[in-house]
């Protein structure tokens, strides 16, 4: 039989040509499979070099019941002159921190402030011309998204695993007792010692800072938001810390129907949705109620919780202002207080 008798027309219908040796499931399958691995491998290479190993020592107790214990964890440089990002938890109440860049190089860091409602802290080591993060923006990330982790599980340095996004907009409580909104969660392995790296996507930008585990699951790990890493990240280098207010509400972010946007010329498509109001709060008093969509807030606009969690601190604490908001699709204002608190929610 002629070489052009025995292509099949398959393989016609494939638009092969005469002696093209056809592509087997296995070949198509390792194609996948190595586009996969090259998107890992390029966001790994990228990253890597920016990412640090943290070791902490912390002291208990005075004169003969004094007591020293140890700890690491991983964190990423932002800013070239040896600003590294990393959790709160990883680094407060250490009496000395040391971190281990990739190159072999050690040194003593400096805390320059940490936020614990939001599991988040700045330090610095005394060294320039450092390879930094890119940051990405947290709120262009899908569910089913390609994301890495880079850390030091265990002291095992830069080690690499990938996942998806799992689901966003998840709540995760903080040590300090507040709950923090729109975390993501991946399914990106993450162990004791991971704490503090960074989620990048395929293109290596940060997109969240790891934060926890549940150890009697697999697979359900969260990070922290880099738009919340970034604002946070700017109060904690100008003040060391923040002064937060609260108004006492949880919520979540959500879309606003598309007539009512048009029916109130509204200039957001989102807003906070208000699941429960804490008795007595600044928001309990305003009369605000479970269900309502917070739209505004002062002269601003709020367009999720990241919003809301950036204008209730500083000028705003303490301060009478107006907040704007939805109720059964009928747009409503009050004038709400918020306290000052480093515990609460929003």
């Amino acid at each position: 039989m002629s070489a052009i008798l025995a292509i099949s027309h398959e393989d016609v219908a494939e638009g092969m040509k005469p002696g093209d040796r056809p592509v087997s499931q296995v070949e198509q399958d390792l194609a996948v499979l190595d586009a996969y691995s090259r998107a890992v491998i390029g966001a790994a290479e990228k990253i890597s070099p920016a990412v640090v190993n943290i070791e902490v020592s912390h002291q208990a107790g005075f004169g003969r019941n004094r007591r020293f214990s140890e700890g690491s964890g991983s964190g990423f440089v932002f800013a070239p002159d040896g600003f590294i990002l990393t959790n709160s938890h990883v680094v407060q109440g250490a009496r000395l921190i040391r971190v281990l860049l990739t190159d072999g190089r050690e040194s003593e860091a400096q805390l320059i402030g940490d936020d614990p409602d939001t599991d988040l802290a700045v330090i610095r080591i005394p060294l320039t011309g450092l390879l930094a993060a890119p940051l990405g923006d947290s709120q262009r990330i899908r569910v089913g998204q390609l994301v890495v982790a880079v850390g030091n599980p265990y002291g095992f340095q830069t080690t690499v695993t990938a996942g998806v996004v799992s689901a966003l907009g998840r709540s995760l409580r903080s040590r300090s007792g507040r709950l923090i909104e729109n975390v993501i969660q991946t399914d990106a392995g993450l162990n004791p010692g991971n704490s503090g790296g960074p989620l990048v996507t395929a293109n290596g930008e940060v997109v969240g800072v790891n934060t926890a585990i549940i150890l009697s699951a697999q697979g359900i790990c969260f990070a922290i938001g880099i738009n919340t890493a970034k604002f946070v990240t700017g109060r904690l280098l100008r003040d060391g810390k923040i002064r937060r207010g609260y108004l006492g509400v949880s919520g979540q972010n959500v879309d606003v129907p598309r007539r009512v946007v048009r029916f109130h010329r509204l200039v957001v498509e989102s807003g906070v949705l208000v699941e429960a109001v804490e008795p007595n709060s600044p928001a309990d008093r305003a009369g605000l109620l479970p269900g309502d969509v917070i739209i505004g807030y002062g002269d601003q606009t709020v367009q999720g919780i990241d919003d809301l969690h950036r204008l209730l601190v500083d000028e705003k604490v303490d301060m009478p202002m107006v907040l704007t908001f939805l109720r059964r699709g009928e747009l409503r204002t009050v004038t709400v207080t918020a306290e000052e608190s480093q515990t609460r929610r929003p």
